[in-house]
Order: C-alpha cells, then sequence, then structure tokens
C-alpha cells in the first residue's frame, strides 16, 4: 500500500474518497461570473441615465471646444479662403444657436419657479419659497451672463470671439503647413 493509497481507499459506506469530491463540486460556467458585452452599450445606458445639460454649461461646453484643430484639418481638407470666410459664418450661427437654446431653457425654468413659487406661498410654505427664490435668482444670473456673451459675439468681442479667433489661427496655420510641405521643403 503506497502512501497515497490512503485517499483513494474504499469507505464503509461504498464510496471512494476521490469520487465524493468530484460529485460535490459542480461544473460553474463561466457566464455566471463573467459578463462578456461589448463596452459600447454599458456607455449607451450610462448617457440614457444621465439628465442632459441644460442652461450655460451647454454654452460654455460649446465654447470649450478646441477649433483651431478643427480650422487646422478644414484647412488640410479645402485650402480655400471662401471655406474659411463660410466655416466663421457657421461657427457663428452655432453659437447664435446654442445661446438661444440656453436662453429659452432658462425663460421656460424661471416660469417654472414664478409657479412654484405663487403656488407655494398660498400654502404657506416659507422655506420652499425662500429656496426657491435663490433658485430664480441664480437663473436671472446666469441668463445675465447669457445676454452679456451674446451682446459681445455680436461686436466680435469676449469669449464668443474668441471660437472665431481660434478657428482662423488653425486654418490658417493648415495652410502654412501645406505651404510648408509642399513648397518650403522642396530643394531645386
Amino acid at each position: 500500500m503506497g502512501l497515497f493509497d490512503i485517499f483513494n481507499r474504499q469507505r464503509p459506506n461504498g464510496h471512494s474518497h476521490a469520487l465524493a469530491i468530484d460529485s460535490v463540486i459542480p461544473d460553474i460556467p463561466e457566464s455566471t461570473f463573467i459578463e462578456k458585452e461589448a463596452p459600447e452599450n454599458e456607455e449607451a445606458e450610462e448617457k440614457a441615465a444621465t439628465p442632459q445639460i441644460g442652461g450655460i454649461h451647454l454654452l460654455y461646453e460649446f465654447l470649450d471646444k478646441n477649433f483651431e484643430t478643427k480650422g487646422y484639418n478644414d484647412a488640410l481638407i479645402n485650402p480655400d479662403t471662401t471655406h474659411l470666410d463660410q466655416n466663421v459664418i457657421a461657427l457663428k450661427n452655432d453659437l447664435e444657436r446654442s445661446i438661444r437654446k440656453v436662453k429659452t431653457f432658462y425663460e421656460d425654468f424661471i416660469r417654472q419657479i414664478d409657479f412654484h413659487i405663487t403656488s407655494r406661498s398660498r400654502s404657506g410654505m416659507i422655506d420652499t419659497v425662500e429656496e426657491l427664490t435663490v433658485k430664480k435668482e441664480i437663473a436671472e444670473s446666469h441668463i445675465g451672463q447669457v445676454k452679456e456673451i451674446e451682446e459681445q459675439a455680436k461686436k466680435n468681442e469676449g469669449v464668443g470671439h474668441g471660437i472665431i479667433i481660434s478657428y482662423t489661427r488653425g486654418f490658417r496655420n493648415g495652410l502654412a503647413a501645406i505651404s510648408s510641405h509642399m513648397i518650403l521643403n522642396k530643394s531645386f
């Protein structure tokens, strides 16, 4: 009898010890612990659950985009100055559209707050009315900033004009890159 035969010997009930271990531990499929879904599905679900950004954040998100890279790439695709002018007009229209969205958002929000203030003040909810009044003041402050950005953009000044400067700089850098590559780097 060998040293490890102790584990393989027959038990009094007729079962071997090794057989008992195999029959007790079931085969567990991999899918029980590991999900095999594409990560794109998870991101789409998260985006659907996230509330949409409204208000001044929408405008600042637009203003924070890198338009210099866009201008550079546009110049490489179509190095025509009329293309530059058309894209600058399109950017101004996009800015104006974003401003209108934000203004509409705040105007609607302030109307809703006014309704709630009137309704809750009739019910004697003083604390709630004060909280709503603070929210209304914040909304009015934000809409004031939006109107200021709008006025500055009409005068080609301020943060709204910064996107035009950024795009134009990128477009001109793209034109310079084309000239450098095609003409200046050639030896004759």
